[in-house]
């Protein structure tokens, strides 16, 4: 875009995070890439936002910054792979469209959407509010067949233009190759725990999005609780032990005279993620694991100790994180686990607990390593058993 369309959008996206703050992250994740003279502003399932330039310009902040944050619902909400999923023809996009604008718009306008035009509310197709696009589809099928299109990331149907294009901002053609899957799915997550977060100050989130966050952020399979058990007994059973040090002095020192007296310690767990980044694994499979093992970590107070190893055949500089979207999971070659938990073993402090994330087919030490329990997250229906001296946790692909 040009300085005043690069100006415009810096103005609109500042008024969707301080009317909406539950979903800057969203907003600013999506990239921005410029369609001149299409004459509408749509996304796609990549998280980019094909905007007309000549457009824009002629809107507020606040309505170029409702746009984002309409369109960025539509990839929150998953319009696009819903309607797949519903099997939507072609002919009823359009009908599809105005239900899941509906499923949108029906929070988000009574919170402070501006919107341009008039907006698909509930009651233009003839249908109850809080309902979801499913519902007023039917309805819609049969109400004006008119409204805008919001591009593949509503309707799920591709477009000639979700190639790359220019983008905003510095980049080039790279900046606009939008978010692959995991990345998203991440995306999706940060934005549903802002929303959850914010939903516990009273009227600050729509109830419909706070349902939706529910949904995304709730256990659906039973390895989640299996997993969170294992990391719970291994982090507590590390917690839990105490010892004397002569780090600090004792309380009762002054009662002692000249004896130097120890004072009772309870560590804080220390914890590695040794993921592993060989051909066979994928990258959705990893994220979607690595951010479950983040957010039952933060549940035990432990979210800003964890380190990460990327290992194929050898093992990746640790990274410390306090997100699992900030990890680099660098590799690709062959698989060797033992390489990682070796390196893991080495860190300092040492890892009282490592969580393995691998589908399996890697060799494992002969004996556990010392001084250090750890839990193996299998992922893949396929996956390979680990060593008896290890907590598994099977982990499906779905």
């Amino acid at each position: 875009m040009n300085g005043r369309g690069l100006t415009g959008l810096a103005a609109a996206r500042l008024w969707a995070a301080a009317r909406f703050p539950y979903l800057a992250s969203g907003v600013f994740g999506a990239q921005v890439v410029t369609a001149p003279r299409s004459g509408a502003v749509t996304v796609d399932e990549r998280w980019r936002l094909h905007a007309d330039p000549d457009l824009v310009a002629s809107w507020t902040a606040a309505q170029l910054g409702s746009v984002l944050v309409h369109h960025v619902c539509h990839l929150l909400r998953a319009h696009g792979e819903r309607a797949r999923a519903a099997g939507i023809p072609p002919e009823a996009a359009r009908a599809w469209v105005r239900a899941a604008d509906a499923e949108i718009n029906d929070d988000l306008v009574p919170a402070g959407l501006e919107l341009p035009g008039d907006p698909v509310l509930p009651h233009h197709l003839g249908a109850a509010p809080g309902a979801l696009a499913e519902q007023y589809f039917q309805a819609a099928r049969t109400a004006d067949p008119g409204g805008t299109d919001c591009g593949s990331g509503a309707d799920g149907l591709p477009r000639g233009t979700d190639g790359p294009g220019g983008a905003e901002g510095p980049g080039g053609a790279e900046g606009a190759a939008g978010l692959p899957g995991w990345q998203a799915d991440l995306l999706r997550r940060l934005v549903a725990q802002d929303c959850i977060r914010h939903g516990k100050e009273a009227g600050t989130v729509p109830g419909g999005l706070l349902r939706w966050a529910g949904e995304v952020l709730a256990p659906t399979v039973n390895w989640r609780t299996l997993l969170a058990a294992e990391l719970r007994r291994a982090v507590a059973d590390t917690a839990g032990a105490a010892d004397y040090s002569y780090r600090r002095p004792s309380r009762r020192a002054a009662a002692a005279g000249a004896v130097v007296l120890p004072a009772l310690r309870r560590p804080v767990p220390e914890v590695a993620v040794v993921c592993d980044t060989s051909g066979s694994m994928t990258e959705e499979l990893l994220a979607v694991a690595l951010a479950e093992v983040e957010g039952l970590l933060r549940s035990l107070g432990l979210g800003r100790q964890v380190r990460v190893l990327a290992c194929d055949t050898a093992a990746a500089p640790a990274q410390r994180v306090a997100a699992a979207r900030q990890v680099e999971l660098v590799g690709g070659g062959g698989t060797d686990m033992g390489a990682g938990l070796a390196a893991a073993a080495a860190l300092r402090p040492r890892p009282a607990v490592t969580v393995v994330l691998t589908d399996g087919f890697t060799p494992w030490p002969q004996t556990p390593p010392k001084g250090m329990r750890v839990v193996a997250g299998l992922l893949g229906e396929g996956a390979r058993d680990a060593p008896g001296w290890s907590r598994a946790v099977r982990i499906p692909a779905a």
